[in-house]
Parts: structure tokens; C-alpha cells; sequence
């Protein structure tokens, strides 16, 4: 192995762990809500609250973090992000009543949006095109994960010293990407780009890229697929569990199936954009993820009912989201590379908000039966297809087709 890919790979790996950071957050923290209930006499809306809290400042703390990247570099932002989730997390695992939890909670989300959004930032700092589209799935490789092994860490975390000491395993993990920064991360945001950034800077970016109707088309492609992912976050544990009767281990290997396909071809973005262009694998993906989808919207509305069905297209839609999240994010990001760092945030925040917002949506039509997901996990795919050939057809393809 090079020096220099000895050093991306490296680079790859921090900015991956201080990407995962939040979402640890929410994954391992998942299997112990009922505990935390009874430990904290709570009902069960209030528990869910603290994680609709953390999602929250995950969504509204990415454009400040985001914004302070941009002026201050890509560093100094890192480290007041981690401090920030560092002290909440430590304050979570001694929280003596549920009102203090969910306080908690939004800090730690704040905290954590800036492991969210500056990663990014950086990546396009350091390359751009198809040489970024490799260094992004890479990152998504580390990123992705969390949804993998952090429930399973959890239960075994819970089993072993109860739900206070996930908050003490993410305070440790924050640590290590705390040490992890320090020993390896460079600074990447040119120190007169930063002279240059100013808060009505900031603001002037922000009405600019609101303005830019090829990001805002690039980032709803994007926010679109996450939407479906959403909708499937919410709607899979009562359709696998309660109505198709998955034991909890069962579920999370099906969970984990279907996290490997968009891992497994989020690989593979680098290098067939590179042979076909990237706007192009745009283009394919999300129609064939909205074929797909269409396939399992019109099987269920048929009166199909079968889990291996649902398992299976699921597990071709989420390799074929593989594609699209990374390659968008790329895309959309590639011509702001004097405000990355904004357009990051910018970008993040409309995807989890939409995604949130999707989730809500459906969640109002749930009766823990299939199809309710499908119709919306179809709908996510459908407007992601239409947005892209709006977006990418006849646009200038700049030696990226």
C-alpha cells in the first residue's frame, strides 16, 4: 500500500468514526427505551420524546456547525461539537428523571450534528468528482455500519451494566474520536478561504444555495431515498416483528441484510462513475430503485403478503439507494467548494428533515400491516425519479458524464 492511500484510508477511518458518533447514539440507545422507562417512571411518549429530541437538534445543529466550518476551518467546529456531545453524554447516563433526559438528549444531538456535517466538508475540501465519489462511499462504508452492529452492542451493552452505561460506551466512543482528530486529522479549510467567511457570508450563502435549483434538486433526490429509509426505520420492527413474527435477533439480521446491499454498492460508486459518469449512475439507480419499488407496491396492492418478497426487493432498493445517497452528495457539493462546509449543512438538515417528515406522514396511516411502508417507501422512490430527470436532464455534465 502508498504512503498517500495509506494516509486516505486513515483519513477515511476518522472522519468515518466521527460521522458514526450520532448515530451510535441512536441505534445502541434503541433496544434500552422500555428500561428507561421503568427506571425513570416515565410514560412512553415522554421516553420517545428524548429521541425525537436528539433527531431534532441533529437536523438544526448541522447548518450552525456547518456555517462555523466554513469560518473558523474544519477542525476547531470538530472539536466543540465533540466537547458539547462529550458533557451531555456523561450528563444523559446520570439523569435522574425523564424531563432531564430529553434536555440532555437535544444537546447531545447538537454535539453530534458536527460529526454529521463537517466529515463532508472535508471530503470535498480534498477531492472532487470521481476521486470524491470513491473517498464518500468509503466514508459511507464506516458510517454505515452503525446500523449494523450498534443495536446488537446495545443489547449487549444494556445486559451487561443497564441503559446508563450506553451513554458511558458513546462518551468513550466520543473520546476516541476526540484522540483519533487530534493525532490524525488535518486541517483542510485554507486559512484565507476563513478570512474571508463572515456570518453575512453565511447568509448570503444560504440565500445562494436556496437559489440553486441543480443543488436543491440534487439534495431532494438525496433526501428522497433517505425518506424511504425512514419510512422502513419506523414501520419495520411492528411489520417484521408483530406481523410477520421475526423474533428480535431475526429482525436485526433482516435489518443488517438490507444495511449490507446499500454498503455493499455504495462501493462501487467510484468506480463506475468513473466509467459512465456520475450523473448518470444518478440517473439509472433511482429509476431502476423506483422500478423496484413499483414491483412491491403492485404486489402488496394485489394481496401479496410474503416476507421474503418484502425482504428481498427491499434488499435490491437499498443497493440501488447505495448508489444515489453518496453519488448526490457529491454532486451537489461540487460546485460550492468555497462554501462546502455550508452546503453540507444546508444539505444534511433538508435530508433528515425530509426523511422525518416522511416518517411522520406515514406514520399517521401505520396499523403495523405491510402495506401502509410500501406506499410510502414507493412514494419516496417515485418523486426521487421524477426529481432526477428534472434535475440531471440537460444539465452540463462538466467531465463528470
Amino acid at each position: 500500500m502508498s504512503s498517500s492511500s495509506s494516509v486516505s484510508l486513515r483519513m477515511v477511518v476518522i472522519l468515518g468514526l466521527l460521522s458514526a458518533i450520532g448515530p451510535f447514539a441512536i441505534d445502541m440507545y434503541l433496544p434500552a427505551l422500555p428500561q428507561i422507562g421503568a427506571s425513570l417512571n416515565a410514560p412512553v411518549g415522554a421516553v420517545q420524546a428524548s429521541l425525537t429530541a436528539f433527531f431534532i437538534a441533529l437536523g438544526l445543529g448541522q447548518p450552525v456547525f456547518g456555517s462555523l466550518s466554513d469560518m473558523w476551518g474544519r477542525k476547531k467546529p470538530l472539536y466543540l461539537g465533540l466537547v458539547i456531545f462529550i458533557v451531555a453524554s456523561i450528563g444523559c447516563a446520570l439523569a435522574q428523571d425523564i424531563h432531564t433526559l430529553v434536555t440532555l438528549r437535544f444537546v447531545q444531538g447538537l454535539g453530534a450534528a458536527a460529526g454529521m456535517v463537517v466529515p463532508r466538508a472535508v471530503v470535498r475540501d480534498l477531492h472532487t468528482g470521481h476521486e470524491a465519489a470513491r473517498m464518500m462511499s468509503l466514508l459511507m462504508l464506516v458510517f454505515s455500519v452503525s446500523p449494523i452492529l450498534a443495536p446488537l452492542a446495545g443489547s449487549g451493552v444494556i445486559a451487561l451494566g443497564g441503559w446508563r452505561l450506553v451513554f458511558w460506551a458513546v462518551t468513550l466512543a466520543a473520546v476516541l474520536g476526540l484522540a483519533a482528530m487530534v493525532r490524525g486529522l488535518p486541517e483542510t479549510r485554507d486559512a484565507a478561504a476563513r478570512h474571508e467567511s463572515s456570518m453575512v457570508d453565511v447568509f448570503k450563502a444560504y440565500a445562494f444555495l436556496l437559489r440553486d435549483l441543480r443543488y436543491l434538486g440534487l439534495v431532494f433526490i438525496g433526501a428522497t431515498a433517505m425518506a424511504g429509509f425512514f419510512v422502513y426505520l419506523a414501520g419495520s420492527p411492528f411489520v417484521l416483528i408483530n406481523h410477520y413474527g421475526l423474533s428480535a435477533t431475526q429482525y436485526s439480521l433482516a435489518f443488517a441484510f438490507n444495511a449490507i446491499a446499500f454498503i455493499g454498492a455504495a462501493q462501487f460508486t467510484g468506480a463506475l462513475g468513473k466509467r459512465y459518469g456520475l450523473v448518470s449512475i444518478v440517473k439509472i439507480a433511482a429509476s431502476a430503485c423506483g422500478v423496484v419499488m413499483c414491483c412491491l407496491l403492485a404486489y402488496y396492492l394485489m394481496g401479496g403478503d410474503n416476507l421474503y418478497v418484502l425482504i428481498g426487493l427491499y434488499f435490491v432498493s437499498s443497493g440501488l439507494m447505495g448508489l444515489v445517497i453518496p453519488t448526490t452528495s457529491v454532486l451537489a457539493l461540487d460546485d460550492h467548494g468555497d462554501i462546502a462546509g455550508t452546503a453540507s449543512a444546508l444539505l444534511g438538515t433538508l435530508q433528515m428533515l425530509t426523511g422525518a417528515i416522511a416518517m411522520q406522514i406515514v406514520g399517521l396511516f401505520s396499523n403495523g400491516k405491510p402495506l401502509p411502508m410500501v406506499i410510502g417507501m414507493a412514494a419516496g422512490a417515485l418523486t426521487g425519479v421524477l426529481l432526477t430527470w428534472i434535475t440531471l436532464s440537460g444539465n452540463r455534465s462538466k467531465a463528470l458524464h
